[in-house]
């Protein structure tokens, strides 16, 4: 049986669990930086938000692109993948991504959702599970296997007779 062939690929709803995680633990490292610069201002839907802040901009896009390209670099997944045991290949080797294809694949992200994220959504119809940005970059989503179950150790009961 082939590698190709035993493949699993992360689905759509797997995927979407890791992005919720992923979404979680950026807001919660990111949103107090804001408020340390801007206030509780910054969240208000009535005022407009800081245009001309670098630390806006620093905190809102350069920090998280750079946080998970360096996640995709040394663990293949970010925290959210993690959780959900998949992680980003090579679609061709199988093998860990290149840097160009990791900020192909980020910057894809936003290719993706511009049309209805209908970019996104191709992950629950493609066959090999492939997002455009996935697509983009040459990478898959795939599921590490589930570890197998440790060995029972024998009771104290048996460990007795």
């Amino acid at each position: 049986m082939s590698t190709q062939s035993q493949l699993h690929y992360a689905g759509f709803w797997r995927r979407t669990l890791a992005s919720l995680i992923d979404t979680l633990w950026m807001m919660l490292l990111i949103a107090p930086l804001l408020v340390y610069f801007y206030g509780w201002e910054y969240f208000d839907p009535y005022q407009s938000p800081p245009l001309d802040g670098i630390a806006d901009l620093l905190l809102t896009w350069v920090a998280p692109a750079v946080a998970v390209i360096l996640f995709w670099r040394a663990k293949q997944a970010t925290p959210g993948k993690m959780a959900v045991r998949a992680r980003v290949v090579d679609a061709g080797s199988l093998q860990k991504p290149g840097n160009g294809q990791l900020v192909i694949r980020y910057l894809g992200y936003f290719l993706a959702t511009v049309p209805l994220c209908l970019g996104l959504l191709w992950v629950a119809f493609d066959p090999r599970k492939q997002g455009w940005h996935d697509k983009l970059a040459g990478t898959l989503v795939i599921c590490d296997p589930a570890p197998a179950p440790a060995a029972e150790l024998p009771s104290a009961a048996e460990g007795q007779a």
